[in-house]
């Protein structure tokens, strides 16, 4: 596939199917493969097919859907640009401000925790590609940086410096070309946040009512002494979802309402993490008296994937803790990129390595933590 059919394919997906970048780049080495990488192919096929790219029934199924529509549209001049807008989509909840309390929605929104303690996490081996890794230290950076931050936040802002290093990752090895947004001075104005040594333009949420649980309260907080009480709720604004509106954003209504702003979803980031992380293979000799392995289903894959980013998340935040008391949050944020560079999975360089797969070993990110 030439580089000029991977951009197509990367444009499909995310403008046309709404696939998230990240979840884009990981998938569609796979759709290749499969010989499922043009719309027009990906029509033919079916959501039970689908989901073996997308285990989210709904991704799936939106796949599916805008590949039919694409495909009508070339070969059909007549048919309606619009098609896809009469369909409606399960409403999310911070496109109705007020039906659901805001500290439902984000609690709906929180992370899993895990009870593993030290030594059992330096056992845990992964496998993951790059993308839900930097998704990962991210929150937990944001964890401790931001701790006035709600959990919708985090994850949009997240998601945003994923986002962000995807598409220069893109175009320095010649998947993508042409200026991004970011480079045609879309973020302009825009007020930003500095997280993992990326700036991530944002969208200050004024009005966005929602309470901290004082349990939630950690090292972080009782560390920085900062007015964060005043300091509203933030999105991920994403750049390129802004230039194809073609206009300002502006966003000037109290309110908690996502309907069509350029933001980083933070259901579809969650989403993203839950599904991205296997528990990774080891070899081990044969037993023939030993009683076979009960088939594994899908639920059970769901519930260890889950585990498996509680797990991630709790050595995350178990290295960031031990270094609240000695670092600043800016400095804190200037170590966290180097952090994940050196425990990342080793992959390919180029194009080859675009959303491969490695292990991530706990012991690694557990050997960040700050010397006694």
């Amino acid at each position: 596939m030439s580089a000029t059919d991977l951009q197509a394919l990367l444009r499909f997906l995310t403008k046309d199917a709404k696939v998230p970048l990240a979840t884009a780049m990981s998938t569609f080495k796979d759709l290749q493969a499969a010989e499922l990488a043009t719309p027009e192919t990906i029509s033919k096929s079916n959501v039970d097919t689908i989901k073996k790219f997308f285990p989210d029934d709904k991704t799936a199924k939106l796949v599916l859907s805008a590949a039919k529509r694409v495909s009508k549209k070339r070969t059909n001049d007549d048919a309606p640009a619009t098609s896809s807008s009469t369909k409606r989509r399960r409403a999310d909840p911070f496109e109705t401000p007020g039906s659901v309390p805001a500290a439902e929605v984000e609690a709906s929104l929180e992370l899993p925790t895990s009870e593993a303690t030290i030594e059992q996490m330096t056992e845990m081996v992964f496998t993951t590609n790059r993308a839900p890794l930097v998704l990962a230290f991210a929150l937990s950076l944001l964890k401790a940086t931001m701790p006035e931050q709600p959990p919708s936040s985090r994850l949009s802002l997240a998601q945003a410096v994923v986002s962000v290093g995807a598409q220069s990752k893109a175009k320095s090895i010649g998947i993508a070309s042409g200026p991004t947004a970011e480079d045609e001075g879309w973020a302009k104005g825009q007020p930003v946040v500095t997280v993992m040594g990326r700036e991530i333009s944002v969208l200050k949420r004024w009005g966005y009512d929602w309470k901290k649980n004082e349990a939630e309260t950690t090292a972080a907080d009782e560390h920085r002494n900062q007015e964060t009480d005043e300091s509203p709720a933030l999105w991920g604004i994403d750049l390129e979802k802004l230039k194809q509106l073609n206009g300002p954003l502006t966003f000037s209504a109290p309110s908690a309402d996502t309907a069509g702003l350029p933001v980083y979803s933070p259901q579809a980031a969650r989403a993203y993490l839950f599904r991205s992380f296997d528990t990774a293979s080891i070899t081990v000799p044969t037993d023939t008296e030993a009683p076979k392995a009960k088939k594994r289903t899908n639920a059970m894959a769901v519930a260890e994937r889950e585990a498996n980013v509680a797990a991630l998340l709790r050595a995350l935040d178990t290295v960031f803790e031990s270094w609240y008391s000695k670092l600043s949050a800016k400095e804190l944020d200037k170590r966290a990129w180097s952090w994940y560079v050196s425990v990342r999975p080793d992959v390919e360089h180029g194009v080859a390595g675009w959303g491969a797969k490695g292990p991530v070993k706990l012991s690694d990110i557990l050997a960040l933590r700050r010397p006694d």
